[in-house]
């Protein structure tokens, strides 16, 4: 459950001194199996009970404003692992543990190095995410996501209902945990809402994710988290936040650690596949351009990430087209070698070494919570005029295939944009 920091808020707080040292003392919610009503797990929230009430939206709209999110971030993020530490949590229930957008790519603090280690080694952890920050921080996210699975820590999906849009990224985060916002289990849902309820629905029955439901205050709460497929709950009809005591228990929450991105190109994930053909450039255009005008379309809108081989191929034609599909849509990304950055508003560019492997190739792909289509091309380096070159390429609409595809450029816009 975490918090959503306010662009504005009129409201103040000494940040000092809820950052001195003892003021932050983690309270921790219980996370239960909803069938057998056993608790999984726990989630760490902050509190500072000895400075009377404040509460951590203030407390976080404060830092935000101060330019301090990630220093209180950590701070709530270190108080929960010593909090799980010291009362020996251990690995069987797992720790579900808060992260800010803005803190996502920031530096360990030094005197954090120790017990994160520890936390590594003794605790079942869980990092939290926002649904909001796939939006606002793709690729800072995806980094954290990466650093996460290779410490063995599961990710939650937070707020899940919140921002509808963002549903095409749930397979770039891969979350082990989807966590369904309050207001879907608390309301009749709206078609907007039901719209989210078939995505979670679709991406868990295709992952093998877990849905787990927040907010469940009542009965009525709890049959319909049942309904949306939730295996696990929290809310105030199961406790209220406290804190933390180790606890027998036999519901052990599931999370797998993905593995890592494969470091291959998008044409190495298909040139295998016997669905290879040749053709030239003019058909290629045609075809791309149907996959790109089918993204605009589409009610779910989806991630668009592409590659060009070189910046004269991104013509200010193409350029413009881009410009508004990330108007339309949550993400969109170009490589190319040569590019200049930022030259086309809203789209996340990446320019590519001319030894890159991906400057022989180009690609098209859009991934939506229900569509899934590809262009995946090699070029075959023909002499004569630009428009007859010639490519070996896939059109493909097989999802996992289109997926890893968009993984494997997804991959290097973040570590462009965040080295």
């Amino acid at each position: 459950m975490a918090v959503r920091v306010p662009v504005d808020s009129h409201r103040r707080c000494d940040l000092d001194e809820i950052l001195a040292t003892g003021a932050l003392v983690p309270s921790y919610q219980p996370l239960v199996d909803l069938e057998s009503g056993a608790i999984a797990g726990y989630e760490a929230l902050a509190r500072w009970p000895a400075i009377g009430r404040v509460e951590p939206i203030t407390a976080f709209a404060e830092a935000q404003a101060q330019g301090r999110l990630a220093e209180l971030d950590w701070a709530c993020r270190l108080a929960a692992l010593r909090g799980a530490l010291d009362v020996s949590l251990g690995n069987e229930q797992t720790l579900f543990v808060n992260a800010a957008a803005p803190s996502f790519v920031s530096p360990q603090p030094p005197a954090a190095r120790d017990l994160v280690d520890e936390a590594i080694r003794e605790l079942r952890v869980v990092l939290e995410l926002t649904e909001n920050s796939l939006a606002s921080h793709p690729s800072g996210l995806l980094r954290t996501i990466r650093w996460a699975r290779d410490q063995g820590w599961g990710i939650a999906l937070d707020d899940v209902g919140v921002n509808p849009d963002s549903l095409a990224l749930l397979p770039f985060v891969a979350p082990d945990v989807i966590k369904l916002d309050l207001s879907l289990v608390q309301q009749t849902p709206l078609p907007h809402q039901a719209r989210t309820i078939a995505a979670v629905m679709a991406h868990a029955e295709r992952t093998g994710a877990v849905i787990l439901a927040e907010g469940i205050e009542t009965r009525g709460h709890l049959e319909q988290a049942l309904a949306f497929g939730a295996r696990y709950g929290q809310g105030w009809f199961f406790g209220h936040p406290g804190p933390l005591a180790k606890a027998a228990s036999t519901a052990r929450l599931p999370f797998t650690q993905r593995p890592a991105r494969p470091p291959t190109t998008p044409f190495e994930l298909v040139r295998d596949g016997g669905d290879l053909r040749v053709g030239r450039k003019k058909l290629l255009l045609a075809m791309s351009h149907q996959i790109e005008r089918q993204a605009m379309s589409l009610g779910d809108p989806p991630v668009v990430l592409s590659t060009f081989q070189t910046a004269g191929n991104f013509t200010s034609a193409t350029s413009r087209q881009y410009a508004c599909l990330a108007v339309a849509c949550p993400f969109v990304g170009v490589l190319a070698a040569g590019l200049t950055p930022a030259a086309c508003p809203g789209v996340c560019d990446v320019s590519l070494a001319a030894s890159d492997p991906l400057v022989g190739e180009w690609a098209v792909t859009a991934v939506g919570p229900h569509y899934a289509s590809a262009l995946i091309a090699r070029d075959l380096a023909d002499e004569g005029p630009d428009i007859d070159r010639r490519f070996e390429f896939v059109i493909t609409h097989d999802r996992e295939k289109v997926v890893s595809a968009g993984r494997s450029l997804m991959g290097r816009i973040t570590d462009a944009t965040h080295p």
